[in-house]
């Protein structure tokens, strides 16, 4: 890997290097954090678990041809190479910077509180039409996951797209320091994580301090559409440019038609004058906001109008993310990877489009503080006024949900404290047509509903 000598990993993460200092010149080719995926010649970097200490699996990476390991502990004399250092997972994220800095490549930092990964998407479909685009893999947005995608990244690439996500005060220079983006991307300032930053102003001002890392030069892109994003003005000297529905903003969109859970048509327009008529191909007013930000990072980056139009009407779908799968019986939006208030209302939002019964399966959404049983009431009661048929929630906060749901007379609403007794009942509840969504935060697994649906 470009750069990764022992030597320069050694000096990059401040740690001491013990071993045949004949193999300081050698450059590692790859790194990981999962002992399990080590091959010849990898750096292993041993970093704790909650529940497992990660050293204990050096052995192993040794056996299968590891390099070298990075460690926090002191392994004494031994027949392999190891650099110590004070914190693995700070080495982590030294290296990873070492390795991007390696690149001349233009990165492309998002961040927000819901959206961030549709929105990843859309950038990469539209980029990918002009240029050889790197990006965050799935989730992998946090201070593992950012290093990891780093590590993929090589000399064909030519734009890398890096997805940052955090819960806490203080983790985003972490990421943005070793992404160093040259345009910022912040989708939206939610409701999410609330249990740490207790206010959407202390969101912003963490989201927010991704800028701070951006290159001289760089590009700053926000959401007009969100109230606390709009009042932003020049952060380091950069005013920012704005996408939204509203035509104050640089980049908007007009005219839109719903085209059900097909999509939405909708005109775009560009600073420089110029518009096109596309469908954006996955339903949702979201997912318009979503081409804008793809638009605007597309036109900031040179692309014509023909290729960003290109760029999001092949945009792929994603399982677990506004994915809709049709079945002989039944028409499911499988947007169950992760959920917020925001994100589950705009599912719910594109629920409303389908033809026919509409089912709405939602569980509990995590992280939202001391004010999670209200937010989880206001969520049912969202879906009772969107008209939703049925509710099902699952699981504790799942109840207020129902009862949210419950509190008009054209909902019907189920509650269910696990998902087993949701199975179990499934036939009894499920209707042959019926239009289901299925939404909940990524630790209520909701996948395994998915799955049984499409069996149904």
């Amino acid at each position: 890997m470009k750069n990764l000598t022992l030597e320069n990993i050694t000096k990059a993460c401040g740690g001491s290097y013990h071993g045949d200092t004949s193999k300081l010149s050698i450059e590692v080719e790859g790194v990981v954090i999962d002992s399990r995926k080590v091959e010849k010649n990898y750096l292993f970097i041993a970093i704790d678990g909650e529940k497992v200490n990660a050293h204990k699996f050096i052995p192993d990476t040794i056996e299968k041809g590891a390099l070298c390991v990075v460690s926090h502990e002191e392994l004494g004399e031994t027949d392999f190479p190891y650099i110590l250092v004070e914190s693995t997972g700070q080495a982590l994220l030294d290296i990873a910077k070492l390795y991007r800095d390696s690149f001349d490549v233009k990165v492309v930092g998002i961040t927000g509180s819901a959206g961030k990964t549709s929105t990843k998407e859309m950038i990469a479909s539209v980029l990918s039409q002009k240029y050889n685009v790197h990006k965050t893999l799935g989730n992998f947005n946090n201070e593992w996951g950012l290093p990891i995608t780093i590590f993929e990244m090589n000399e064909s690439h030519e734009i890398a797209i890096l997805e940052m996500g955090v819960n806490h005060f203080g983790e985003m220079r972490r990421l943005s320091s070793v992404a160093e983006p040259d345009i910022c991307v912040i989708t939206n300032i939610g409701i999410a994580h609330l249990e740490f930053f207790r206010t959407r102003e202390g969101i912003l001002q963490e989201k927010s301090q991704m800028i701070q890392d951006m290159k001289n030069g760089g590009t700053i892109i926000l959401n007009g559409d969100d109230d606390l994003l709009s009042k932003m003005g020049p952060v380091k000297g950069v005013s920012p440019v704005f996408f939204g529905l509203g035509s104050d903003c640089e980049f908007y969109a007009s005219d839109l038609k719903s085209a059900g859970l097909k999509g939405t048509e909708c005109t775009l327009h560009l600073p420089s004058g110029e518009s096109f008529r596309c469908l954006v191909p996955l339903p949702g007013i979201h997912m318009v906001s979503n081409a804008l930000a793809g638009a605007s990072v597309g036109y900031s980056l040179g692309l014509t109008p023909e290729e960003i139009k290109c760029g999001i009407e092949t945009l792929p779908s994603m399982p677990g993310r506004n994915n809709i799968i049709s079945t002989d019986k039944l028409v499911i939006l499988d947007d169950c990877y992760n959920a917020n208030p925001i994100s589950t209302k705009a599912a719910i939002d594109v629920l409303t489009m389908a033809i026919g019964r509409k089912v709405a399966i939602l569980g509990t959404m995590g992280e939202l503080g001391s004010n999670e049983a209200k937010l989880h009431f206001d969520t049912g009661s969202y879906a009772e006024k969107a008209g939703i048929d049925l509710v099902c929630g699952i699981g504790r906060l799942g109840k207020e949900i129902a009862k949210g749901a419950s509190k008009g007379s054209s909902t019907k609403a189920l509650w269910f404290e696990t998902k087993d007794d949701f199975l179990s009942s499934m036939k009894d509840i499920i209707k042959e047509g019926d239009n289901i969504l299925i939404k909940a935060s990524h630790g209520m697994n909701f996948p395994e509903l998915v799955d049984a649906l499409t069996k149904f």
